[in-house]
């Protein structure tokens, strides 16, 4: 692993903190991508009991689950308390008034767990199915991360997530690496290494597939603004300390200048859709004659 793309947690969770209230003006991507993986749900068929949705952020993937799957205990989980309080919000805010002081009810979640999906606060075996949409990527260990969601998932549960790969903000990562030397964009993994991983973690039947999408801005700041908005700023051990200077941030700005087409700039998304399984446990058959000698049968 490299130092200079470790991720400071701490940094991550304030960020998300302070982003709580700015994250639905701007996450459309984000909203879109969730959208795209529910569509994927329409192929699956399983029913799970209780689903985490881990990242769950301000609740939009979290509503969405609800609506699909009504009969199910869904569980949001963030690593950013803030990200909980505006989800409780945004839905009181969709209930008729009279639901609203009714936080049992089978449309709202149980309970919120603020937590690091690379250490889940779950017993083994006591979910269904794990949701995840454009969180593994502020993981440092995605073995780890994977490991964990085998841990609590239930035999024949489900695994679903959303990341982004290693071309997303290829434009930004190009015009800051012709300016210094430090990390300015997370790192981001293979969907290729992706898979190895599910398979090295217990996982059976992984299917990954992948698809750029790419955003246009008016303007560099605007670029800025909205990772900002969204809580996804540069959270890298390995990153600038201070401030860019005005010489430095112009060498941006003209470097990303230089991309523009049809009179705007492009932000690039390699965004991977991944789902696993845990298998089954399997039940040896043994012979008759086998059970009788170790005492099986009486």
């Amino acid at each position: 692993m490299l130092y200079d793309h470790v991720l400071d947690k701490r940094m991550l969770r304030r960020s998300f903190e302070q982003a709580a209230t700015s994250y639905d003006q701007s996450a459309v991507l984000q909203r879109e991508i969730c959208d795209r993986m529910l569509a994927r749900l329409e192929y699956i068929k399983y029913v799970p009991g209780r689903i985490i949705d881990a990242g769950s952020g301000t609740g939009y993937g979290t509503r969405k689950l609800i609506e699909r799957y009504p009969a199910a205990e869904i569980i949001p989980m963030d690593i950013a308390l803030t990200m909980h309080g505006r989800a409780r919000a945004v839905l009181a805010e969709q209930l008729p008034g009279w639901q609203r002081w009714l936080p049992f009810k089978r449309h709202q979640p149980g309970e919120y767990i603020c937590a690091d999906i690379e250490q889940l606060p779950l017993r083994e075996a006591s979910v269904g199915m794990i949701w995840s949409n454009l969180a593994i990527q502020w993981c440092n260990d995605l073995r780890q991360t994977f490991t964990e969601a085998h841990r609590v998932l239930e035999n024949g549960g489900l695994l679903m997530f959303s990341t982004f790969g290693p071309d997303t903000l290829k434009e930004l990562r190009q015009v800051f690496k012709s300016v210094d030397p430090f990390s300015h964009v997370n790192r981001f993994i293979d969907m290729h290494d992706i898979g190895d991983m599910l398979v090295g973690s217990g996982f059976s039947l992984p299917v990954m597939d992948m698809e750029y999408i790419t955003l246009t801005y008016a303007d560099v700041r605007s670029v800025m603004q909205d990772l900002k908005a969204i809580g996804a700023r540069n959270v890298t051990l390995g990153r600038r300390r201070g401030l860019m200077g005005k010489t430095a941030w112009q060498q941006v700005v003209d470097q990303y200048e230089a991309l523009r087409k049809d009179g705007r700039l492009p932000a690039t998304y390699e965004v991977v859709y991944g789902h696993a399984w845990k298998p089954e446990s399997r039940k040896v058959q043994l012979k008759p004659e086998t059970r009788r000698k170790l005492g099986l049968d009486t």
